[in-house]
């Protein structure tokens, strides 16, 4: 096949509905969905049906194009409130315990690589570099499948596990970056530099981040008061507000990594000051993000999977095997049980928990294309062992996490999750959006609408019973387990 733009358009268009439609499968057979496009990725790729791609540059300039808005939309997502409780543990994974599952590993690295019967020979750096690349979770990943199940998990692990993956990158990054610089450069490891470097990655990164998510959120308020005698359909005043906020991202990247800091942390900042500021229309630019967000996470596996030569990575296999075997085991428990040391209201069982969340995913694989692109010896070794043990990683652990979570018994089944209507007011209102779930007690006067005791200025705007919805009449009969839509006379936000 020719290379022209018919033939790349016909060929990603067909990968993504491959993509998709094979992906439907993974609610099936237990498989993490993201593994799934990995896998598509190499079935269509050199060893399977023969799509040649090996661009490194092209990976990592998409790679980084993904990650940013996945980032972003988990940052979006995430709550200040359910957050707050568990910040520093979450933060401390994200720092030290990227560190220490590193340095094990790397350690574990190097003396393999001392091993007769072994196939790798790294020095000391580069085991240090290859274990580095693979010492943050995956944020695609642990967002995919935490969010794609419907059920709530006890003492907060949830957001502390999508806080820890939405902020631990820019750690490993810094890692890869240093001892990328290390092993090509020959420099020198001092506490100094690294000092110097972790004040800029991590503050300017955080500081921009926040600046810019502040300054997103109003230019989106001041976006909707322009021309305001001029009525605009609330369906263009959505999209608009959605193309900022993608233009935001890039921007808020770009800037700050001119600023030497970490742009992936300034990113996911951004969304989370975003996604807890009023914004217009945020449920409808919410749920655009989402959109956009699997479309990255779909491409950049695939995109992962086609440049990968399936034979070169079983050549590396035993020890990929092993590698991935200890940090499962070990790297990623001891860095978990030694940073939650100082928090005792976690008990063992929850970080035994967060031991085994450890996902691999994309992240993982876009880092270990940095030391090809810097022509690191032994870059490409570096490469198949990460991709190998990201794919042990979602094998093994993305398919167990919740028959995991299960026999630790971390599952609240007494929480109940109401899913929203998908109704949202405009600004303009000054009434805002509630559910309810009725219950035996709500109906002992009747189980009609005129026999419930509604607090003054509330009307039931729809009904959901069995996942149909029903428009309310006085004479309708309820039943318990009937979701009502209602809607108040006040100012609150909408949380619908």
């Amino acid at each position: 096949m020719d290379i022209t733009g018919e033939n790349i358009l016909l060929l990603s268009s067909f990968l993504l509905i491959a993509g998709v439609m094979i992906g439907k499968s993974s609610y099936r057979t237990g498989l993490p969905l993201l593994l799934v496009f990995l896998l598509v990725g190499m079935f269509f790729g050199i060893d399977g049906l023969g799509v040649h791609f090996n661009d490194m540059h092209t990976a990592q300039f998409i790679g980084m194009i993904a990650l940013c808005v996945i980032l972003f939309s988990g940052g979006l997502s995430t709550n200040f409130k359910s957050i707050r409780p568990v910040i520093g543990p979450g933060l401390t994974l994200a720092t030290a315990g990227v560190i220490i599952t590193a340095l094990l590993t790397g350690l574990f690295i190097f003396w393999l690589s001392g091993v007769k019967w072994t196939n790798i020979h790294f020095p000391l750096i580069s085991s240090l570099l290859l274990a580095a690349t693979m010492s943050s979770t995956d944020s695609a990943s642990v967002f995919g499948i935490l969010g794609g199940q419907n059920i709530r998990l006890r003492q907060n692990l949830r957001p502390m596990l999508e806080l820890e993956s939405g902020s631990n990158d820019p750690m490993a990054y810094m890692l890869t970056i240093l001892l990328i610089g290390c092993v090509s450069l020959e420099d020198s490891l001092s506490a100094g530099s690294i000092a110097v470097q972790l004040i800029l990655q991590f503050g300017v990164g955080s500081g921009l981040g926040a600046v810019l998510g502040w300054a997103g959120s109003r230019l989106a308020v001041f976006y909707t008061r322009i021309g305001k005698g001029r009525k605009e359909d609330s369906g263009q005043t959505t999209a608009m507000i959605s193309i900022l906020l993608v233009a935001l991202v890039f921007l808020t990247f770009t800037l700050t990594s001119l600023c030497q800091g970490n742009g992936y942390l300034a990113v996911y900042i951004c969304g989370m000051v975003i996604g807890n500021s009023k914004i217009p229309f945020k449920s409808s630019v919410t749920k655009f993000m989402d959109g956009i967000t699997w479309l990255a996470q779909i491409v950049v596996f695939i995109m992962l999977g086609l440049l990968v030569n399936p034979h070169e990575m079983l050549v590396v296999a035993p020890v990929s095997i092993l590698i991935g075997a200890f940090m499962i085991i070990i790297g990623r428990p001891a860095g978990v049980f030694l940073c939650l040391a100082p928090f005792r209201k976690i008990t063992n069982k929850a970080r035994l928990f967060v031991s085994w969340v450890g996902l691999r995913g994309a992240v993982p694989i876009i880092f270990a294309t940095y030391p090809v692109i810097a022509d690191v010896p032994g870059a490409s070794q570096i490469f198949n062992i990460v991709f190998f043990v990201t794919i042990l990683s979602l094998v093994v652990q993305g398919t167990t996490i919740i028959s995991v979570a299960r026999k630790l018994d971390l599952i609240d089944t007494d929480s109940t999750h109401v899913e929203p209507f998908g109704v949202e007011l405009s600004d303009e209102h000054t009434a805002s959006l509630q559910t309810m779930i009725l219950t035996q007690e709500d109906l002992a006067e009747g189980n009609t609408l005129k026999d419930m005791q509604l607090p003054e200025g509330t009307l039931v705007m729809m009904i959901r019973r069995d996942g149909k919805y029903i428009i309310p009449n006085g004479k309708r009969r309820l039943s318990p387990g009937d979701t009502l839509l209602l809607i108040k006379e006040t100012d609150c936000q909408s949380v619908s």
